[in-house]
């Protein structure tokens, strides 16, 4: 961590109740070119990241909401480091889970570049296809995917490892990487879906980042930027 550690995040769980309403699921949203995952499809990707797991245990990385909301078994984890990577909102466009029509999401996805603090989680050997099917179908519902499952080398305080992980495709259409970080905060404080708002996914990944000892710049400054507008709206009493 640096310096600013200890100082407290000004987007609050009240910012959060702000910009929450409830909304309907609208169903999936095609893109052009995209088309509805299969079992098919499911069962060949998982397949081809067992075919190509180490054999020195089964690790997943977590960067975004996989650390506060893993959604599948594990046995142990630590903090790891994924150098030539960065954190960043260019996944686009979503109009259903955390945005819609009228004010679409920005999901966090890796990029290329610089370097990322995350969680590394270990599955259990003796469960490994069963939770890989459970995370596949929860990241991968089109076809093709935009942020492919990818092996990456990651360092912890134990040693390097392999760790799988979802890594942004800067050629898919759903690439949004043009946006300044004002354009990403106007985003972030104003877009809903039905599974919740942007500010809430900010919220919970920049809180468990620090609560695991983790500071992202970037993501501590965009915090500030959205409930600054939060703020503008109708002030938070702190």
């Amino acid at each position: 961590m640096d310096g600013n550690a200890k100082r407290q995040m000004r987007l609050s769980r009240e910012h959060v109740a702000k910009a929450t309403r409830k909304m309907p699921d609208p169903g999936i949203h095609l893109l052009p070119g995209f088309v509805p995952a299969t079992d098919a499809d499911y069962d060949r990707v998982v397949a081809e990241i067992i075919a190509g797991a180490p054999n020195d245990g089964f690790w997943v990385f977590a960067y975004g909401s996989l650390i506060w909301n893993p959604d599948f078994d594990f046995t142990e984890q630590r903090n790891a480091v994924a150098r030539g990577w960065r954190r960043r909102f260019c996944l686009g466009w979503d109009y259903r889970w955390r945005g819609n029509r009228e004010q679409p999401g920005l999901m966090l996805a890796l990029d290329r570049g610089g370097q990322c603090n995350g969680v590394i989680f270990r599955l259990p050997d003796a469960a490994i296809e069963a939770n890989m099917h459970r995370l596949i179908r929860r990241e991968m519902s089109m076809v093709p995917s935009a942020f492919p499952p990818r092996w990456i080398r990651v360092e912890t305080p134990d040693g390097p490892l392999k760790a799988l992980t979802f890594a942004m495709n800067r050629n898919s259409g759903r690439y949004i990487g043009s946006l300044d970080d004002e354009a990403i905060a106007d985003v972030l404080a104003t877009a809903c879906g039905f599974r919740g708002s942007m500010a809430e996914y900010l919220h919970a990944t920049v809180s468990h980042l620090d609560m695991l000892g983790i500071r992202d710049r970037h993501l501590w400054r965009l915090q500030e930027m959205v409930a600054e507008r939060l703020d503008r709206a109708e002030p938070v009493s702190s």
